[in-house]
């Protein structure tokens, strides 16, 4: 039994509908593109996909950066003061 299940059977309360229109706006607000349009009524499964969207493109983003980091660091003089700032900022 997950976690979650365990303690929704266990006595605990349930969250309201409006407790999660709460947290679907606060995620809403979140998203760049969806700032534009916060006054709109958006269906909570759109918010969502928005938002694995948007973690995809910043994981990409992440992933783009760490190889371009890698290529500078191994192209890079390794005894150079900012070849160590950039390993320690890594550490």
């Amino acid at each position: 039994m997950s976690s979650r299940r365990s303690r929704s059977s266990g006595g605990a309360s349930r969250i309201s509908d409006e407790q999660i229109s709460d947290l679907v706006a606060k995620l809403q607000a979140l998203l760049p593109e969806a700032r534009l349009r916060s006054n709109d009524r958006v269906p909570s499964a759109r918010v969502l996909q928005e938002t694995c969207s948007y973690i995809r493109s910043l994981q990409r983003e992440v992933d783009d950066l760490s190889d371009r980091l890698s290529e500078l660091l191994a192209t890079a003089d390794v005894s150079t003061a900012q070849a160590a700032v950039i390993r320690s900022l890594l550490m």
